[in-house]
C-alpha cells in the first residue's frame, strides 16, 4: 500500500465553526487554475474543540462535504492540530495528519545516559558539515551539543511516544506526521534543527513537516514583528539543513518546513516564495483563525442584525479580554490603549467596522490590536450558540466571498509559485 504523503505546498486552514470549507476549497481551486498546486489541510486543535464544543469528526465531515460538492479530485487532509499523548485518542478515527505538540517537554531532562549515547552515535554532528544548498559550513561544539540534547532530546522522545501510539491505531504509512518545536523560548539555529532531525530519525518518527521557532514574533492574524532579513536567513538555513538531513538520515524525502501562525505574515511571504523557488523546496503554512475573522467581516458587511452581532462579539471580547488573551499570551501583542471603546464601536457603520478589522495595512483605519483581540474571541461567538450559527447561514454568500478572497488573494497568490505544466482547470 502506498504511504500517505503531504504535497510540496500545503496550507493549514482553520474553520472554527465548520461552515467555511467550501469557500476555503474554492480558494484552492482558483489557485489551481493559476498553476499553483496547494493541498488544503483542515486543522483544529483539542483546545479549539473544547472552546467551541465541537468534535473532531465534524472537521472531516465538513471537509468531505466540500470536496464532494466542488468536484475536487486532489488530496486534502484533516490535521489533529497540536495534539499530545493525552489528547490524541479523540482524533484517531477521523484525522490523517497529526501535529505532535511536545512543547511541555522541551527542556525536561532526558533519560539518564541517553545524551551520551546519542552523542556517541552521532559524532558527525560534532564535525564540520557542509550544507550543499548554501555552500556553508555548520559546526557544533561538544558543549553546544550537550546543551542542545538537554533541551530537546526528551521532547523528541515524547514525539516518538505519540507517533507510536498513532501508528498502533492507524498503521504505518497511513497518516502524516508533523512535529512542532516552535513553542520554546528561543529560535533554533540550523545546527540545532539538524540535531533535532537526527534525533527524530533515531526515534523512528517519519516526520514530513517540522515547525521550528524562528526569530521575531508570529502574532495571531497580523503581520510579522521582527527583521524579515534575519527570518529569510534562518528560513534558508533550515531548508538547507532539511536537504542535508534527508540525504543522511532515514527521513522522508518530502520533509519540509512548517510555519505556524503563518497567516498574514505578508512581510515574510516574498522571502518564503524566493526560497521555495531557489531551492525547489516545499512548505506548510498554517493560517489559524483567519477564516473566523473573515466570518465577522462578512457579517459586518451584511449590515443590519448581522452587523450588530459582529459588534456584540467585540463588546463582549473587550469586557473579557484578559480571560480570552491568557491562553494566547505568547502569540498576541495587544495594547489596550489602542482598543476602541465599546460605545465607539456601537456607533460604527459596516464600513468602519470592516476597515478596522480587515488586514489592509494601507488602510489608515486598520487596527491590529482590535484584530488580534477578535482573533482570540471565537469563544464569545461559540457562547452565542444557534444564534451565531444561524446568522452564518443567513449571510453565507457574503462571508464566503470574503473567506475565498482572503485565502486566494492575500495568501495563496503571494506565498506559492506556480509549478511548471500545472495549469489544469478543475
Amino acid at each position: 500500500m502506498r504511504e500517505l504523503c503531504v504535497a510540496r505546498y500545503s496550507l493549514g486552514v482553520g474553520d472554527r465553526f465548520a461552515r467555511q470549507a467550501p469557500a476555503q476549497l474554492r480558494a484552492c481551486i482558483l489557485a489551481a487554475r493559476d498553476g499553483i498546486d496547494v493541498t488544503p489541510v483542515w486543522n483544529k486543535s483539542n483546545r479549539e474543540h473544547g472552546i467551541v464544543g465541537s468534535q473532531p469528526g465534524e472537521v472531516r465531515r465538513a471537509a468531505e462535504a466540500a470536496v464532494r460538492a466542488s468536484g475536487w479530485t486532489r488530496p486534502f487532509h484533516v490535521d489533529a492540530d497540536h495534539i499530545t499523548i493525552e489528547t490524541v485518542d479523540g482524533f484517531l478515527d477521523t484525522s490523517d495528519y497529526y501535529t505532535l505538540d511536545v512543547a511541555a517537554v522541551i527542556g525536561r531532562p532526558a533519560t539518564p545516559g541517553k545524551i551520551d549515547e546519542f552523542l556517541a552515535r552521532h559524532r558527525e554532528l560534532l564535525s564540520p558539515l557542509v550544507l550543499s544548498l548554501l555552500d556553508t559550513e555548520l559546526q557544533m561544539s561538544k558543549t553546544e551539543a550537550t546543551r542542545t540534547a538537554g533541551k530537546y532530546l526528551a521532547a523528541v522522545q515524547e514525539a516518538g511516544r505519540i507517533y507510536r501510539k498513532i501508528e498502533a491505531a492507524k498503521g504505518k504509512g497511513n497518516f502524516i506526521t508533523e512535529v512542532s518545536m516552535d513553542e520554546t523560548d528561543e529560535p533554533q539555529t540550523p545546527a540545532e534543527l539538524l540535531f533535532i532531525l537526527a534525533a527524530l530519525a533515531d526515534e523512528g518518527v517519519p516526520v514530513q513537516t517540522i515547525a521550528p521557532k524562528f526569530s521575531g514574533r508570529f502574532n495571531k492574524g497580523v503581520d510579522y514583528a521582527g527583521d524579515p532579513a534575519r527570518f529569510e536567513e534562518e528560513f534558508r538555513g533550515d531548508v538547507a539543513v532539511i536537504a542535508h538531513a534527508v540525504c543522511n538520515y532515514p527521513l522522508p524525502g518530502n520533509l519540509k518546513l512548517s510555519v505556524h501562525s503563518g497567516s498574514d505574515k505578508f512581510s515574510l511571504y516574498p522571502a518564503i516564495r524566493r526560497t521555495l523557488c531557489d531551492f525547489d523546496a516545499g512548505v506548510h503554512v498554517k493560517t489559524a483563525g483567519t477564516t473566523w475573522l473573515e466570518e465577522l467581516i462578512g457579517l459586518a458587511e451584511a449590515g443590519g442584525e448581522a452587523l450588530e452581532l459582529a459588534k456584540e462579539v467585540y463588546v463582549q471580547a473587550f469586557a473579557h479580554r484578559d480571560e480570552l488573551c491568557a491562553p494566547y499570551a505568547t502569540v498576541i501583542d495587544i495594547d489596550p490603549a489602542r482598543l476602541p471603546a465599546p460605545d465607539e464601536v456601537h456607533s460604527w457603520s459596516a464600513t468602519q467596522f470592516t476597515a478596522a478589522l480587515r488586514h489592509d495595512q494601507a488602510c489608515p483605519e486598520f487596527n491590529p490590536d482590535l484584530r488580534q483581540l477578535l482573533h482570540v474571541a471565537y469563544k464569545i461567538a461559540a457562547g452565542m450558540g444557534k444564534r451565531y450559527l444561524s446568522m452564518l447561514n443567513d449571510c453565507r454568500e457574503m462571508i464566503a466571498r470574503n473567506v475565498t478572497a482572503n485565502l486566494y488573494e492575500r495568501h495563496l497568490k503571494r506565498l506559492f509559485p506556480a509549478l511548471p505544466n500545472r495549469h489544469e482547470v478543475l
